[in-house]
């Protein structure tokens, strides 16, 4: 990943970014609604190159989901070994959901489990527990519930949770509209980059791409304690862990399992075998991305978009409509999405540019609004109309309207050869010093990219170097140029 760090302060964290690895972006999972699931032990990476040991979730038997084309999920797809955060399971409305869980953990680790906060599970086999039956060494056991009603959940451990939870065994389940209800509400079916055409079966839930991001903190001094008494303990029976989280004092800051910049690089990537998630959400003009936000952790993380406000439609499930007019979304405008811990919040955010009192897509790039061509005079209003583009989905009172400010000349800009030309969506051309295609690498791309990260100053570092942990990059892009986010 490289792009440029140069902050606009006229307009918050907007920066040029010049090369993005092509991602998958609907939520990559496991498709249900049987699932085989083993708790085991390994190592996790972090970008300072520290080696955590952790807990997870794994699984060998289940598909990895079709999404977007049945075989073009890549390398590493397959869902073997512990991960973290634990597989997505991808369910559908009504299913009948089975999980069994084995328990491969090592034998100080004792027991272990899974919750699944919003459901009626009935669960078999195993042993007793003091939240839910267990699995122990040797026992595995069965959870079964019905997935009554759509939405993004989260799982976790129900035994010891204040030591597995934090080890890394959490992860989230979604549950999508039956189809006919999905379809019948939404104008157009599910893209290739979706799960289903709307999360909630209503109007206002429809989408056209979406992201999974579960925030979690980790204290490496935790892992270390256990890791030891892990090692110190080869055989059954073993006295139970007991680590000393207090006072809990995190020194990684994650999301998806990852942080900034290992976030950013493709799933599935070989660099992180146990982190196949990653974050790095990319949209058009005018899209609805639907936000799928979970806490993991103990700590509260204030989630911070860049660019816009995102319309929260739903709260662990619970989709938010007026009580006077159930086809009415009721939920608030937010800029930031508070992760409380178990807590899952399913927002919608679009960017059209609105606001920014200049023509977003640059008088470089030929493009029409509402089928008036670009006005060849700086400032004639002829071509401009009310409202939006049907195609571009820019906002048409700005059209036409030039930047106010002078680009940067690219034989002088400090990042040299790296330049992406402008910070400005197709204005390759504009530069006092335009350059041929190709010259200096510049990015054809030369998009739009937003800051969405935590809102807490120390979140956003690696074991306290900065830039790191929970920081990522919404890149918005013109509307001619193909998000490839095939792996």
């Amino acid at each position: 990943m490289k792009f440029l760090t140069t902050k606009l302060c006229a307009f918050g964290a907007l920066l040029a970014f010049v090369a993005v690895t092509a991602v998958q972006a609907a939520v990559p999972g496991i498709s249900g609604p049987n699932f085989n699931l083993t708790a085991s032990a390994d190592y996790i990476s972090q970008p300072d190159g520290a080696r955590i040991y952790s807990w997870g979730y794994g699984c060998s038997s289940a598909s990895f989901l079709p999404v977007p084309a049945p075989g073009s999920q890549g390398p590493g797809a397959s869902c073997n070994g512990m991960q973290m955060p634990g597989p997505t399971l991808i369910v559908t409305e009504g299913a009948l959901v089975s999980v069994t869980l084995v328990n491969a953990l090592p034998p100080a680790a004792g027991n272990t489990s899974i919750v699944f906060p919003g459901f009626t599970v009935t669960a078999t086999g195993g042993v007793g527990g003091r939240l839910v039956q267990e699995a122990a060494i040797g026992t595995p056991v069965t959870y079964t519930f019905k997935a009554d009603k759509p939405g993004t959940y989260a799982y976790y451990s129900g035994t010891q949770p204040e030591l597995q939870i934090e080890m890394g065994l959490f992860g989230a389940l979604i549950v999508l509209p039956n189809s006919a209800s999905a379809a019948a509400k939404c104008a157009k079916p599910a893209g290739p980059y979706s799960l289903a055409a709307s999360a909630y079966g209503h109007p206002g839930s429809c989408y056209d791409r979406e992201y999974l991001f579960q925030f979690s903190e980790m204290d490496s001094r935790v892992h270390e304690q256990a890791r030891l008494q892990v090692d110190a303990c080869t055989s059954a029976p073993c006295p139970q862990i007991a680590v000393a989280n207090e006072p809990f004092r995190p020194n990684y800051y994650l999301i998806n399992g990852r942080s900034m910049p290992d976030i950013q690089d493709t799933p599935y990537s070989a660099a992180y075998a146990h982190q196949p998630y990653n974050g790095n959400p990319h949209m058009h003009p005018g899209e609805m991305v639907l936000m799928r936000v979970v806490g993991q952790g103990r700590w509260q993380h204030p989630f911070h978009f860049h660019g816009n406000h995102a319309r929260v439609i739903a709260r662990d499930g619970n989709i938010i409509v007026s009580q006077t007019d159930a086809t009415q979304l009721a939920g608030p405008l937010l800029f930031t999405i508070p992760t409380v811990s178990g807590q899952s919040v399913d927002a919608i955010f679009t960017w059209t540019g609105q606001g920014l009192n200049w023509d977003v897509y640059g008088i470089a790039e030929a493009h029409t609004c509402n089928g008036k061509p670009l006005p060849a005079t700086p400032g004639d209003t002829a071509a401009q109309s009310a409202g939006f583009d049907p195609v571009t989905k820019e906002y048409c009172p700005d059209h036409g309207k030039p930047i106010p400010v002078t680009p940067p000349d690219p034989q002088i800009v400090l990042n040299g050869q790296w330049y992406g030309g402008t910070p400005y969506l197709g204005l390759q051309s504009a530069n006092p010093t335009p350059q041929a295609p190709g010259t200096l690498n510049q990015n054809p791309e030369a998009g739009y990219a937003y800051m969405w990260h935590s809102h807490n100053e120390r979140e956003i570092t690696t074991n306290d170097v900065f830039p790191g942990g929970m920081l990522m990059m919404l890149l918005i892009d013109p509307m001619s140029w193909t998000i490839d986010e095939t792996l």
